[in-house]
């Protein structure tokens, strides 16, 4: 992971290899993995997707870098964008990336509302950084953690699927993990949503599938399904994603469980969802 008072760089040319300093060969490792993943995407789609992702030029402001460097213990700060040859996917990933990072303090409830300008995320990362030395005693030994990351997850008919992943550490026993399905439309040119997803009416429906799944989930970590329901009960999540098998829920930490399970991902097959998805989101 990069310190904050790093200055990543990707390159899109192939990195010359004049030195043997160890940043330098993990930097080439970053990219190289980079351009492999897009290379995978581009060769199996067919040109249809070529999907990799790009550092954010970030360093922090100079009476931070001046003290964290003399302390030893700078804020370590990642934010990657995405970056395919479908503008307008790039757009709405990468603002959702920005709104993470302006609203990147960490909440049970994670309440996301705020879009976020480059101008307010530069902001938003001085604030994250200064609160390490704000809040913590000048003699710690903890620094701050922040990383966003988008990946590209896959193809299902017309639609490609992504999942924004981010940790925010500010002490205590763990950070804050947070996942978010994200899926797109090639036709449409629209970011699709659960509801989208569903047939008129059919919400319902759906809900009760996915109870049924989450009482399965249950049975894997507690052998009493009501105790346990009483303590974590059920809500129904839109943070969905399609796969070549069904529909996956995904639920925040703390959402329907302890933090040490995790983050829950329930499944509903496809051969459940007829007469309740449109038609257009069951795999050819």
């Amino acid at each position: 992971m990069k310190t904050a008072n790093q200055r990543p760089i990707i390159e899109s040319q192939s990195v010359q290899q004049s030195s043997t300093d160890a940043g330098r060969l993990r930097l080439l490792s970053i990219v190289s993995s980079a351009l492999l993943f897009g290379t995978l995407s581009f060769s199996v789609y067919a040109g249809s997707l070529f999907s990799s992702t790009e550092y954010l030029d970030y360093q922090l402001p100079k009476k931070l870098q001046e003290t964290c460097t003399a302390r030893d213990n700078c804020p370590e700060i990642e934010i990657k964008y995405l970056k395919t040859n479908h503008k307008w996917i790039n757009d709405i990933t990468n603002q959702r990336i920005n709104t993470l990072v302006v609203n990147s303090k960490p909440s049970e409830s994670a309440p996301i509302t705020t879009k976020a300008t480059p101008a307010a995320v530069k902001s938003a990362l001085d604030g994250f950084a200064a609160s390490q030395f704000n809040e913590l005693p000048s003699d710690s030994a903890f620094a701050y953690s922040l990383t966003v990351t988008p990946e590209y997850v896959g193809h299902i008919n017309d639609f490609e699927t992504f999942e924004i992943s981010s940790y925010v550490f500010t002490g205590g026993a763990h950070g804050m993990p947070y996942s978010e399905y994200l899926v797109f439309d090639q036709k449409t040119k629209k970011q699709i949503k659960l509801a989208d997803i569903l047939q008129s009416g059919k919400k319902p429906q759906f809900k009760a599938l996915a109870y049924n799944a989450y009482k399965d989930w249950v049975k894997t970590v507690d052998k009493d399904v009501k105790n346990y329901e009483k303590n974590w009960p059920f809500t129904l999540s839109d943070n969905v994603t399609l796969t070549d098998k069904g529909i996956d829920i995904r639920y925040q930490h703390y959402a329907i469980a302890p933090y040490a399970y995790g983050m829950p991902v329930l499944s509903i097959p496809y051969n459940k969802l007829g007469g309740i998805i449109q038609p257009r989101f069951i795999p050819k």
